[in-house]
């Protein structure tokens, strides 16, 4: 017997906001959150442009000693994780903590602590490398760490697979309380890869954009003046439990979690398969598994990168699903808007997938100014839109060929 999900708690750090009521508003206003990298001096690299998160300050969930002692990636987590419970109404101390798992996912971790550690051991002796230099660094930490803090005694652990990291994770989460292990999961991602060896690493390979004098028009999905991808930064927790645990406690609820599907493209480390079969095949299985029928779908937040091979492999495995009924669906990519938070931005965008339905208002893609001949849906151009929403998806594809699509409905005490 399915055991119903719902969401019930949120909690967001990324560069349009520091908690989900900003983000929410940023989004439906098409505020973006990018900007010149301050944190280093980029002047070398042909990108020098991101979305960092603005006037963060970790302290209101982690003492001086522990921020010292953490990566970025940790704090965001940790802070986003804070606002989550709070707005679930969670109690701890009334819950049994071997039913509360944590599952929160990195594409990278703590890679700031990698390169200065690695610079420190250059220049003083590895004899000098920091003790707290492992768990600084490995991408289980941040499950771990919440755990810790909070009691949380269930399943715990990392998933990891690029830019479908916390996609994985909500969908391992959901999984995890329809196989009984849990009856509430802490699920999402966290990421803080502004840092001069990953940004290098990305801008060798040509995948960022380099709109380096205009940053906020610089993230333009299916725009056929797109140029690449930009980075962003942060974290987005989401508490997920059964509908009956949710309703014994009065908890307010803001969607029905329907499952979703996962797949491999089997192709290329970095590119998408130039068919678009896995993308294609992961919501198909997202559909299968939620017991949907294409015509089900409202709203679809895209992956929509901003990359020239992913929007329009995309757009186009989008409309073999769907096939009629695509030119009915309301699309965005919130990504030009928040930057590509990487590992994190599965979490983010269910996160905001949730609440576009609750809301019944539909963030917008912004700088979609040239239409492209290879991207054809209605992306939500510019400006949100109010509609009825019953069923929405979210799409997470990730280097390695890593697919994932979540399934989500607007909540009704009758399935």
């Amino acid at each position: 017997m399915r055991r119903r999900v719902v969401v019930t708690g949120l909690g967001s750090v990324v560069p349009t906001g520091l908690t989900v009521p900003e983000v929410w508003r940023s989004a439906l206003q098409g505020r973006s959150g990018l900007g010149p990298i301050s944190r280093f001096d980029p002047s070398d690299l042909p990108t020098r442009i991101a979305g960092e998160v603005k006037d963060f300050d970790p302290s209101m969930a982690m003492d001086q000693k522990e921020i010292r002692r953490s990566d970025l990636f940790l704090q965001f987590a940790n802070v986003a994780c804070c606002e989550a419970l709070e707005d679930s109404g969670l109690d701890m101390a009334t819950e049994d903590p071997y039913r509360v798992g944590v599952v929160v996912a990195s594409g990278i971790g703590g890679i700031r602590m990698l390169e200065d550690q690695a610079k420190h051991a250059q220049e003083k002796g590895l004899n000098r490398v920091s003790p707290f230099f492992v768990p600084m660094m490995i991408i289980d930490m941040a499950a771990g760490d919440l755990s810790i803090r909070h009691g949380m005694k269930g399943p715990n652990y990392a998933t990891v697979s690029a830019c479908a990291s916390a996609g994985h994770a909500l969908l391992d989460s959901f999984n995890l309380i329809q196989l009984g292990y849990a009856d509430v999961m802490v699920a999402g991602g966290t990421e803080a890869p502004i840092t001069p060896l990953a940004t290098a690493g990305f801008a060798r390979m040509k995948a960022m954009s380099t709109r380096n004098d205009e940053p906020e028009r610089a993230s333009r999905p299916f725009d056929s003046e797109r140029d690449g991808f930009v980075m962003g930064e942060g974290a987005s927790i989401i508490i997920l439990e059964t509908l009956e645990h949710a309703q014994a406690r009065g908890a307010k609820i803001y969607a029905e979690f329907l499952g979703g599907g996962m797949t491999a493209d089997a192709y290329h480390m970095t590119a998408p398969d130039e068919n678009g079969a896995g993308g294609e095949m992961s919501m198909r299985i997202a559909l299968e598994m939620a017991g949907l029928d294409p015509p089900d779908i409202d709203y679809i937040n895209a992956h929509g990168t901003s990359t020239p091979l992913n929007d329009a492999i995309e757009s186009k495995a989008i409309r073999r699903v769907f096939g009629d009924h695509a030119d009915s669906l309301s699309i965005s990519s919130t990504k030009s808007m928040t930057g590509h938070l990487l590992g994190a931005s599965g979490a983010l965008e269910f996160m905001l997938l949730t609440l576009t339905l609750q809301e019944g208002e539909i963030p917008p893609t912004i700088n979609y100014e040239n239409p492209d001949p290879d991207c054809t849906l209605n992306y939500t151009p510019n400006a949100s839109v109010k509609r009825a929403l019953e069923v929405g998806l979210s799409n997470s594809f990730g280097f390695g060929g890593h697919n994932v699509t979540l399934a989500a409905r607007k909540f009704h005490e009758e399935a």
